[in-house]
């Protein structure tokens, strides 16, 4: 008899870890911890200023190893509330470690100039202690990455020049190097500092108070603290604490924190509303439905987090390329201090002069800070405008899409349908009664014709029978016990072999569909009861957001589980390809047959359980923001502000972020390129190469947080250019 053992899930370790501000940091501190035993894989992201280490139960490292290599790199453990805010708050630059190094350095290197003015005996003494002081700090961090085994370091080159430079008497040259070197790394802190408030900032839509509702007395209590089922009272001009469920009261609510939409929309009983909204107009009691670490905000925090935090394909590109970047200028650099003055006159202080200014120019960091920082704005820029997207990949996919499939109901359309026919086949029944039976299956369901069919019944004023045994019938209906029968009620090609229509229903049932309607049929065993048709209409923006799709080179095609000629009326409307009555494994073979004869890259956009399937197997799947849980769980980004207009807005985005990163790869390669040729050839020395390393490292990073400025103009979208817009 075979045995076989299973290897445990690696645990995940998640830590806030404040000092990190650019790729190379990221770089050292995974070299560093993935030498542990029992860790498996670390990944490190500056944007977020986190550390997350999979590690095995059975021998994990212990807390304190962990935190004591970060330290020997320079870098501090925090916890949450520290890192929030930290993040959130504005410390003034010269508070920082990294600004006082700056000032230090700075007034050293002042008072060695003014000492060498003073007293030319001292020759370059104040240039070597002003050197040595300021390079302590770099030095400890340089040891600290070495004792990890991992000498290729900006740190360590900076020691290197800076220390061979006073070798070959370059004293004054030496300091002015590690001050320009300080200046440089207080400048990537200040970027990275930037956009880490990008995303903190949305945590602070949530109030940090609530007004709760307890057996009739009002008191104050702590957002954070809020559970399930509690009531809030919310007064007009207060942030919603939570998401909830209207209870009592109608108001118009800004919703534009959470989706973007500058329109407040109103809001009555029974109605969702989401944490950091806005009430604008009464006061509304609020049922608590999610707890503070699980709202919107929340999850929209957790979200981009996790997206920044994963690279797109381009950024490990550039990270594999940085690997082998960094020991090829060492070497070259080796070789420019040793081959010319053994094939030339060159004297020996000269060419170690020029190399030691190109391991300066070498320092990868402006090329690797290009993508993440970019990426990390994007994502953030959406976040703030309601557009979600799960990662790099994803963001960088979405700007090579060439063909969106769109689910009907719901997305295209608005979800909300009317009933327009009701209609008995069954004598002894009558229409009410068709009404009533279909609407009491129908009641537990949240399926937008569900909906239309239960409030056409309260409207009409029926009471609704208790309903037994209800069950979805995935694509084809519902089904359920009421009144001691067995009920169902489906669609008209899911009637054919199972029950025999007479021409006159038949006739009845394809005039109503070229109308553009969807119909229900009511069934008991093989006998048809009766009909009730409804109508969605396409949503306000679909027009414009198929539109913007088609300037962008995208084209739109429809799947519906809905009949045939329900959705080719639809499609005809919106003058696009549409295919019927699709069940969901249905949808994702229309994704997969696309994606094989290269119509693609391939997106879905769905809202329901049913589009689960085709949100899988697309190459990006996109959810309504209102759709199930199931559909914003299974696809890759998400449109809070629930609108078509979305999707052309999340592709141009992505291109947009391209844009900027090849810009940002552009310069830092570029700037690298001319500074390697003419320190290489002796027409800039090493402060210049540190100028223009640090100029690098700063203008890639400024540029990237351009992107935090985002607008998107979908009259304008041809060419990506769109008014008001942040492009590169």
């Amino acid at each position: 008899m075979k045995t076989s053992t299973q290897t445990a899930e690696p645990t995940v370790l998640t830590l806030r870890v404040e000092g990190m501000d650019c790729g190379g940091c990221e770089r050292k501190v995974v070299s560093a911890l993935e030498r542990l035993d029992g860790i498996e894989e670390v990944t490190a992201s500056s944007v977020t200023g986190s550390v997350k280490i999979h590690h095995h139960d059975h021998r994990p490292p212990s807390q304190k190893t962990i935190e004591g290599t970060l330290n020997e790199l320079g870098y501090q453990v925090v916890s949450d509330d520290d890192h929030k805010q930290a993040s959130s708050s504005s410390i003034p630059w010269w508070q920082t470690a990294k600004g006082r190094l700056v000032i230090i350095t700075g007034n050293l290197l002042v008072v060695a100039f003014v000492l060498g003015l003073a007293w030319p005996s001292l020759g370059n003494i104040p240039f070597i202690l002003a050197t040595l002081v300021g390079l302590m700090p770099i030095a400890k961090s340089a040891w600290g990455a070495l004792k990890m085994r991992n000498p290729f370091t900006i740190e360590m080159l900076m020691c290197i020049a800076a220390l061979g430079a006073l070798a070959i008497n370059a004293a004054a040259e030496a300091a002015m190097v590690v001050f320009l070197f300080a200046v440089g790394e207080l400048l990537e802190g200040v970027a990275a500092s930037r956009a880490r408030r990008s995303i903190s900032a949305l945590a602070n839509l949530t109030p940090s108070t609530a007004r709760l509702m307890d057996n009739g007395d009002l008191r104050d209590v702590s957002a954070e603290s809020l559970e399930p089922g509690q009531r809030v009272l919310v007064r007009p001009g207060d942030r919603v604490p939570c998401d909830g469920r209207i209870l009592v009261g109608t108001s118009d609510l800004d919703e534009s924190p959470v989706n973007g939409e500058s329109i407040p929309r109103s809001r009555a009983p029974g109605d969702d509303i989401f944490a950091g909204t806005v009430n604008l107009d009464a006061a509304l009691e609020v049922e608590v439905t999610r707890g503070a670490d699980d709202n919107t905000i929340a999850r929209v925090i957790r979200l981009v987090e996790e997206a920044q935090a994963a690279k797109a394909p381009i950024a490990r590109f550039i990270d594999r390329f940085a690997y082998y970047y960094m020991p090829a200028v060492v070497l070259l650099a080796l070789l420019m201090a040793i081959v010319p003055p053994l094939v030339s006159t060159m004297a020996w202080s000269e060419s170690i002069y020029r190399a030691l200014a190109l391991l300066l120019i070498a320092c990868p960091c402006a090329l690797v800070i290009s993508t993440p920082a970019a990426i990390a704005a994007g994502l953030s820029a959406g976040a703030r405008r309601g557009l979600l997207i799960k990662g790099g990949v994803v963001l960088e996919q979405l700007g090579k899409l060439r063909l969106v499939a769109l689910d009907k109901t719901g997305t295209l359309t608005a979800g909300t349908p009317k009933v327009t026919d009701v209609e008995s086949w069954a004598i002894e029944e009558g229409d009410k009664n068709v009404l009533r039976l279909a609407a009491a299956i129908e009641r537990d369901s949240s399926h937008p014709i569900a909906t239309a069919i239960v409030d056409h019944a309260h409207q009409s004023g029926l009471t609704l029978p208790l309903a037994t045994g209800s069950r979805a019938l995935a694509g084809r209906g519902v089904s359920g016990r009421v009144e001691d029968r067995e009920l169902s009620l489906v669609t008209p090609r899911h009637l054919h072999g199972q029950v025999m229509l007479d021409e006159s229903i038949s006739a009845r049932i394809v005039e109503l569909e070229e109308a553009g309607k969807s119909l229900a049929i009511l069934v008991e065993g093989e006998r048809l009861l009766g009909l009730i048709a409804v109508r969605d209409e396409p949503r306000e923006d679909a027009l414009e957001g198929l539109a913007a799709l088609s300037r962008l080179g995208v084209q739109a095609v429809m799947l519906s589980g809905d009949n045939t000629r329900t959705v080719a009326a639809t499609g005809d409307r919106l003058g696009i390809e549409a295919h019927g009555e699709l069940m969901p494994e249905d949808k994702a073979e229309y994704i997969r047959d696309w994606q094989a004869t290269g119509r693609g890259p391939v997106g879905k956009v769905g809202d329901g359980i049913n589009d689960a399937p085709a949100l899988a197997a697309a190459d990006v799947g996109i959810a309504m923001g209102g759709g199930t849980d199931v559909a914003l769980e299974t696809a890759d980004a998400a449109l809070l502000k629930n609108r078509v207009t979305g999707i052309a807005e999340l592709i141009d985005l992505s291109r947009t972020t391209l844009r900027n990163v090849k810009t940002n790869v552009v310069l830092a390669l570029g700037l690298k390129a001319i500074f390697l040729v003419t320190t290489a050839l002796g027409i800039t020395g090493m402060w210049i190469a540190v100028m223009a390393d640090t100029g690098a490292t700063v203008l890639v990073t400024l540029n990237a947080m351009r992107l935090l400025g985002y607008r998107f103009s979908p009259d304008n979208s041809l060419t990506g250019l769109s008014q008001g817009k942040t492009t590169s």
